[in-house]
C-alpha cells in the first residue's frame, strides 16, 4: 500500500466518523465495549469461564438445599 493510498483511507475512514451523529457513535462504542470478551476468557480461554459457573451452580444448589430444610 502506498503512501497515498493510506493517507486516503485513513482521511475517509475520518470523515466517514465525524458524519456520523454522536448518538450513534455512542451506541457503536457501547456495543463494542459489551462484546469485548472478559480479561480471563481472553488470556486463559474457556476454562475460567466454566471455573466460575460451576462454582455459582454449586453456591445455588447449597442455598436451595438449606431453604428447603
Amino acid at each position: 500500500m502506498k503512501t497515498n493510498d493510506y493517507v486516503k483511507y485513513l482521511t475517509q475512514t475520518v470523515v466517514k466518523y465525524i458524519d456520523q451523529p454522536k448518538e450513534e457513535r455512542r451506541k457503536m462504542k457501547q456495543a463494542k465495549k459489551e462484546a469485548e470478551a472478559t480479561f480471563l476468557f481472553r488470556w486463559f480461554g474457556i476454562l475460567p469461564f466454566m471455573l466460575m459457573s460451576s462454582i455459582k451452580k454449586k453456591k445455588n444448589n447449597y442455598w436451595k438445599a438449606r431453604l428447603k430444610r
